[in-house]
């Protein structure tokens, strides 16, 4: 008997894998959980088979349920990408994208391939900047959708995620063992800041070996062991390497990574925003395999 597999059971079931449990699943389908347990529940009971592990204190993926995951994710592509195609003089035009070049990567590029494939006829164009210079943008309407990193939450934005801010240096360095300790950062950093009343409380001193506009050009210091920085843990470069507990330095804390929209009720707006998300949140949290 021929048993047809359904798009949305798909997408809740890829939902709870990238976001690591039913609840995010379901705030990131803007469904309930029960809703989402249901569709999971009929989704199983139609295969005949278990796709998750709930014995532990987190869902995890059964071997068959990570076999599923890879179809599912191909099925939604595809799905995604034909409805796309057919319907894309439906929307078309331009948005504005902005982003501190330091969370870039890996979310925003494989949610802007999504999109595309989406919106074909929907040009995003990204501007990397810092957090400051984004808000600002924002305010005079120069842009459709920011992201940010902050401390706090202004009104109208939404936070993501939080990451841990931790001192880089360069590979083998030694440069956080100078006094005084010589920083390097781009002249509208937001971690700037934070980093110095953290330095002055803890009575470290310090001298700005760098005030550049620049973010290459303080990243290439860094990386000569020259400065020191501080950047979000998960957007460390593969040169740079965050220092070990135990250093004699001051903890920086963590950043929340906010989003703030120009403008509610644009659709295509939303779906941009929906998708940087879920991006965020599968970063984040990935589910466990259990063997």
């Amino acid at each position: 008997m021929i048993r047809n597999l359904d798009m949305t059971t798909l997408r809740s079931f890829v939902a709870v894998a990238d976001q690591g449990g039913v609840t995010r699943a379901a705030a990131s389908l803007n469904l309930t959980q029960s809703a989402v347990s249901m569709q999971l529940k009929r989704l199983e009971e139609m295969l005949g088979i278990a796709l998750l592990d709930r014995s532990g204190r987190r869902v995890a993926l059964t071997a068959p349920g990570e076999q599923l995951l890879s179809y599912a994710r191909r099925m939604i592509t595809l799905n995604d990408e034909l409805v796309g195609r057919l319907t894309e003089d439906h929307y078309e035009g331009q948005l504005t994208l902005g982003v501190p070049h330091d969370i870039v990567y890996p979310v925003i590029p494989q949610v802007l391939r999504t999109f595309n494939t989406l919106f074909p006829r929907v040009k995003v164009q990204l501007r990397s900047s810092s957090t400051i210079k984004l808000l600002e943008a924002l305010d005079r309407g120069e842009i459709d959708l920011i992201l940010t990193t902050e401390t706090s939450l202004h009104p109208g934005g939404e936070t993501l995620t939080e990451m841990p801010l931790r001192w880089v240096v360069g590979r083998d360095a030694l440069i956080w063992k100078v006094r005084p300790l010589r920083l390097a950062f781009c002249k509208y950093c937001i971690f700037k800041p934070i980093v110095l009343r953290a330095l002055d409380a803890a009575g470290v001193d310090w001298d700005m070996a760098v005030d550049s506009d620049d973010d290459r050009a303080v990243e290439a210091l860094i990386s000569a062991d020259l400065a020191m920085g501080a950047l979000l843990e998960d957007s460390i470069p593969p040169h740079l390497a965050a220092l070990p507990a135990g250093c004699d330095l001051p903890d920086l804390g963590a950043q929340q990574i906010n989003m703030y929209a120009a403008r509610a009720g644009d659709e295509v707006l939303d779906e941009l925003g929906a998708m940087i998300r879920q991006g965020f949140g599968a970063a984040q949290a990935p589910l466990l395999r259990k063997a």
